[in-house]
């Protein structure tokens, strides 16, 4: 994970998404770079748009979970969810940005 996390940091400081740079990040925050699996991800963003991928991603947590259910009911039923539950369905969505 830290390795998309170091990835969407460089797209925001708008610098190339590369093995070395992504090394670089991952380094500086004290963890120890998996040579394959930043080359896995390098290669899996080859051609990737990252911004429609962000929006399309937000577009798709905003929308309402219930589809007939009111706002009030969606509200509760999303309350009535652990917080675990939503961390695991956030880092489902992130995975399934980057294949």
């Amino acid at each position: 994970m830290q390795n998309i996390y170091a990835a969407l940091l460089l797209h925001k400081a708008e610098k190339e998404i590369n093995e070395e740079n992504l090394k670089k990040v991952v380094a500086a925050a004290g963890i120890d770079a998996d040579d394959s699996k930043i080359k896995s991800l390098v290669a899996s963003l080859k051609g990737v748009d990252i911004d429609k991928e962000l929006e399309s991603a937000s577009l798709v947590a905003a929308a309402p979970a219930g589809g007939n259910a009111s706002a009030g009911e969606s509200e509760k039923k999303q309350e009535a969810k652990p917080k675990e539950e939503k961390k695991e369905a956030a880092a489902e969505g992130l995975s399934a940005l980057f294949g």
